[in-house]
Parts: C-alpha cells; structure tokens; sequence
C-alpha cells in the first residue's frame, strides 16, 4: 500500500531509540524527511546514520530536551514547514501516590503534556494553511486503563488526551489530523526499567519479572518498535483523513473492553 507520504517532511520527538526511532524508520521506508530529535547526542547521530544509509532521506538532528523552553524553540525553528509531528517524550518515574508532590506533577505535565501541546501550537497552523498535516502524539495505555504505581504519567497523559479530544475537531476541516497512539508493553528501554522495578519488588529475576508482565498480555509477549511504527505511519498517511482525534491502542488486547 502507497501511504502517499513520499516527500513530506517530519519532526519526530524523542526518536534515537524506543518507540520514537520506531516510528522514525517507518516514516522514512516511506520516503518521509526527518528532523530527529533526541537529548543524547552519541545515540540520535548513530540512528540517524542508520536511517540516511538504509532509506536514502534527508536527516536533520537536533539534541536538546524537548522538555525544556530552550528546547521547544530550538525544535520548533528547525521544523517550520513539517507536515508531520509526532510527539513523544520519556515517562516520569513509578512509585507511590504518597511519594508525589507539587514539582513532581509539574515536571509531568512539562514533559507529557505541555511540551507537545506548545508544538502542536507552534506547528499545526501552518499545516492548516496549507491544507494538509498529520500529529501522533505517544501516549499510554494507562489513559484507558490507569496503572496505579504510574500516578504521574496517568495524569499528564489524561491532560494531554482532553486537549486533542476537543483542539482535533477544531483543525480537521483544514486538512490536519491529530490522533493518539497508546502503548502497552513493548520491548524497550522503558520495559526495562519498569521490569526492574517488578524484580527489585518482588525479589525475582529480570526473565522472571518480564515472564511475568508477559503473561497479563492476551498477545503473550511484548510489542515491538516497528509494529507500533508502522501504525504511526499510517495514521500520517493519505489513507487515514477521516481518523480524527481518536486514542489508538497498541497492548495486544491488554485491555478488555467491548468499545
């Protein structure tokens, strides 16, 4: 299938490893341009190596925390023009309700809501004007389906997930889609340390507590980058105009719902 997206051009948040890079490299088989975007300088230049040497597009890196004011703007003057955004950022740490206080929430919020809400709103109106344009924001799962020891992103995400459900409707006549993307468990870093934080709990080992975590999911194992890529790629392509403002689950039936 021709997803239409040969020439377009890409910012991709957080894209030197994990879900970011996943979808990064299925936009770029698809002849998509990037801006890559990463706060470890050594990680984001081996990936986009990778990415110019197998997919033959241009490549532009920028290494600066998209959390950061300094950051955004930074992000925002390479990307002017881009038909697509996708937005992605690390989630805050796990722990207990007790354990939170004020700044811990606002560090949440910066990274998972407000840091892609000041993109979409520096990016999306010349999309608009020029009737065409695609946002992927990277969730969670935990917005369906809240996971209690992850208090900060369940909140930060929520926010986030209210401000598409209403700014999608607003933009979609001009030719602009913004969607969700919500993972489960996939293979990266982030299941790592989340596999940590079972082990270190429970006194079992990293196969054990990844054995474990496994077994809740209905698929039987964990997702990968390049499945939850190529979703990515199609909600940015010409075939899925009439996707508006919905959250799209990727956790291999993880969570049960009749709707």
């Amino acid at each position: 299938m021709d997803l239409g997206l040969k020439g377009k051009r890409a910012l991709v948040c957080a894209s030197s490893k994990g879900l970011g890079l996943g979808c990064a490299r299925a936009l770029a088989a698809e002849g998509v341009d990037l801006i890559m975007n990463a706060r470890g300088v050594d990680a984001l230049e081996a990936s986009a190596t990778s990415i110019r040497q197998e997919f033959g597009v241009d490549v532009v890196t920028l290494a600066c925390d998209v959390t950061s004011e300094d950051g955004q703007a930074a992000l925002i003057e390479a990307a002017q023009g881009v038909d697509i955004l996708v937005n992605n950022a690390g989630g805050p740490p796990p722990g207990m309700w007790t354990d939170w206080d004020r700044e811990d929430f606002i560090s949440a919020l910066d990274a998972n809501m407000l840091a892609p809400i000041a993109l979409i709103k520096a990016l999306v109106p010349g999309m608009m004007d020029r009737g065409w344009g695609r946002v992927v924001n990277i969730t969670s799962v935990s917005v369906k389906s809240p996971i209690p020891v992850l208090g900060l992103s369940n909140a930060a995400r929520a926010g986030l997930t209210g401000y598409v459900a209403g700014t999608s409707r607003q933009v979609a006549g001009s030719g602009v889609t913004i969607n969700n993307l919500l993972p489960g468990i996939h293979a990266t870093d982030r299941a790592i340390s989340l596999d940590k934080g079972v082990s270190d709990q429970q006194g079992i080992t990293m196969e054990e507590a990844k054995a474990q975590r496994a077994a809740t999911i209905p698929a039987g194992r964990y997702g990968t980058a390049d499945e939850f890529g190529a979703t990515c790629a199609f909600l940015c392509s010409q075939h899925a105009g009439f996707i508006v403002g919905q959250n799209v689950l990727l956790d291999g039936g993880a969570f049960s719902s009749a709707m």
